[in-house]
């Protein structure tokens, strides 16, 4: 009966539950928002296996600091936050240790055109909407963490001016300027890599 009971309580309840040590109304938290919080990370780091590790942190540490979280905002943004910050942190780490394997491998490759597939004699829509992707996809990943984070919780997260602000530690200003910065430069990139293939 009380897991009938936790599948029809709102966040709410479970929160006040789990805060007083309710493990069961965690788990369905946790059942709840499971995907929403990958699905952030994956976004972030574009790595499944990272975006897995650190989703799983991100519910031990929520569990850990759930006495913390004064209900300001949702559930779902507060866990937003903690898999948010530790993806920052993490890129951050992984930006200072691999910058100089990074620029090598870069040359080698002969950059990022190079990794980009060939188009052959008539390309089905389907591998167009493909090769789009992988376009984005490389794009996002020339920006910096910041200007990513920015692009991704505003574009396809649909998070609002204020609420990305406050996930990443600072000003509206500062998120409209990353925000106008990263698609300048993405709409750059885009045009060089179409320009690029059509050569």
């Amino acid at each position: 009966m009380a897991e009938i009971s936790h599948s029809s309580a709102d966040d709410e309840a479970l929160v006040r539950e789990a805060q007083q040590g309710g493990l069961d109304a965690f788990e369905e938290l946790v059942s709840r928002h499971r995907d929403r919080i990958y699905g952030r990370a994956y976004s972030m780091v574009r790595n499944e296996e990272e975006a897995m590790d650190l989703s799983q942190e991100a519910w031990v540490k929520g569990w850990q600091r759930l006495a913390q979280f004064q209900r300001e905002s949702s559930f779902a943004t507060w866990m937003t936050r903690i898999v948010i910050n530790l993806c920052l942190d993490h890129l951050r780490k992984q930006k200072r240790q691999r910058s100089e394997s990074l620029d090598a491998l870069n040359e080698e490759s002969g950059g990022v055109e190079r990794l980009m597939p060939v188009l052959t004699v008539n390309p089905t829509e389907r591998l167009e909407r493909g090769e789009l992707r992988q376009r984005i996809d490389s794009a996002l990943n020339q920006l910096s963490h910041e200007h990513r984070t920015a692009l991704v919780l505003h574009e396809f997260e649909e998070m609002e001016y204020k609420e990305i602000a406050r996930v990443m530690g600072c000003s509206i200003g500062t998120v409209m300027s990353r925000l106008f910065y990263a698609r300048r430069k993405l709409a750059v990139i885009l045009a060089d890599l179409k320009k690029s293939e059509a050569t």
